[in-house]
């Protein structure tokens, strides 16, 4: 192993223990009241040391955020991609599991995604770092959309653009999520998501299914 390969290894490594040290310091503190200077003494390195990695706190809170959006994207291509023989309207239903499964994966980092994609935090972060952001975010919700434009082309789906489907997808999910999690911290209420969640998509699906449609109006009709 040569001198630049050891040094690269070595720099990841830090990097590594720098985001595990930060999650546990958001954990416990939120990410308004954490400091450089805790998530340094929880990674047992000095102040520092961090700013040779990470530009600031908000770039440091984004790398985390940065890696749930790589999880987000690779569930989303095993939907797209490896449930070819699924109809348009299960291929939905398959996105919405595969979005819990990421709330799943990591509940905390997802609802911090959420609130930073709409915060001021993202005016601090570096060039590269928000580069990357709007990379991987774009990446998940083309996928999204080619799964409604699947169900569109096929005239399965009533014909609504896919961008603004993804987008409407995109946005129940993360409504319901920050709903239920609030639910849960002002009244100790519990964690309906995954129910909530079906029904609806549920909805959703009635909603932009043509056969579906079609039914209502001959109903109407009758």
């Amino acid at each position: 192993m040569g001198i630049k390969e050891r040094k690269n290894r070595e720099r990841e490594r830090r990097q590594q223990q720098i985001m595990v040290a930060a999650k546990r310091v958001f954990s416990q503190k939120g990410f308004g009241k954490a400091t450089m200077e805790d998530i340094a003494r929880e990674a047992e390195l000095s102040p520092g040391t961090l700013y040779l990695y990470f530009k600031n706190k908000d770039e440091l809170f984004s790398s985390l955020s940065l890696r749930i959006l790589q999880y987000l994207q690779l569930r989303l291509e095993h939907v797209f991609r490896s449930d070819e023989l699924l109809s348009p309207d299960r291929k939905v239903r398959a996105l919405k599991d595969a979005l819990y499964d990421v709330y799943e994966f990591d509940s905390l980092m997802l609802i911090n995604l959420f609130h930073l994609q709409s915060s001021e935090t993202l005016k601090n972060l570096s060039p590269k770092f928000l580069a990357d952001m709007n990379d991987l975010s774009r990446k998940s919700l083309d996928i999204m959309a080619n799964i409604f434009k699947e169900g569109v082309d096929a005239g399965i789906f009533i014909e609504n653009h896919p961008v603004a489907l993804a987008d409407i997808f995109w946005g129940m999910f993360s409504g319901l999520v920050l709903w239920e999690e609030s639910k849960k911290l002002i009244s100790g209420d519990k964690n309906y998501l995954k129910e909530t969640l079906e029904i609806a998509v549920d909805i959703l699906v009635r909603g932009i299914h043509k056969d579906f449609n079609k039914s209502e109006r001959g109903g109407g009709n009758g």
